[in-house]
């Protein structure tokens, strides 16, 4: 019994903090609508700035965005909340060659 609750509690866990490993999602980018809007951090939305929105990664963190795609790669720094994969800056969508499909399979590896 205590076993089963301890391996609940490692499943948990484990779920619970965004891993370094790299994974897989799909990317868009912000609407030019957005320029100016509040983030989920409070700070303005610029969309030649090097940010990003994420469901769960904390606020601040720092990825490394690859488009499987084509292998380009960018960082940027989460600042907002989105309810799909990752929402890019416009700046962050134009450095791995996003713009013109306007989605792609991504994976996601925390920097920092």
């Amino acid at each position: 019994m205590l076993k089963q609750s301890l391996s609940a509690l490692a499943i948990a866990a484990a779920t619970t903090f965004m891993p370094l490993a790299a994974y897989s999602q799909t990317a868009t980018y912000y609407s030019d609508a957005y320029q100016g809007a509040r983030t989920a951090s409070g700070e303005r939305f610029n969309t030649w700035d090097y940010t990003a929105a994420h469901p769960s990664y904390a606020l601040g963190t720092v990825v490394q965005v690859t488009n499987l795609n084509n292998g380009r790669s960018v960082t940027v720094r989460i600042n907002d909340r989105c309810n799909c994969g990752i929402d890019l800056s416009k700046a962050a969508a134009q450095q791995i060659d996003l713009l013109r499909s306007g989605v792609a399979p991504v994976s996601i590896r925390r920097v920092r």
